[in-house]
């Protein structure tokens, strides 16, 4: 019974551990959409510390392969120009969903 519950003790840890990270993924993003609204280098700023060495380790973390796939991707968010609070939220996927049957 306690290695279940270390299991499961360690489980939560690593889980709550991604979010950490995932939440510093989510920050360089707004920062790097300041940035492009800013000096119109966002997506350079993003790619840059994606493919550094901080970067790399961050993405792991957050449980994300740092490839360049998902560079492009982070680089294409930035480009957007949506902050992440706001690209989360249930209104923005309404408004994207409704712009879409618009669209169609």
């Amino acid at each position: 019974m306690a290695d279940y519950d270390e299991t499961a003790s360690n489980q939560e840890q690593g889980s709550r551990a991604r979010k950490l990270f995932a939440a510093v993924v989510l920050a360089a993003l707004d920062d790097a959409i300041a940035d492009d609204k800013k000096y119109g280098n966002g997506t350079e700023v993003i790619a840059r510390w994606a493919q550094s060495r901080d970067g790399k380790e961050v993405l792991t973390c957050a449980g994300i392969d740092p490839n360049e796939r998902v560079v492009a991707g982070l680089e294409e968010f930035v480009r957007r120009g949506v902050r992440t609070s706001v690209a989360l939220s249930r209104e923005e996927s309404e408004r994207r969903s409704q712009q879409a049957r618009a669209a169609a």
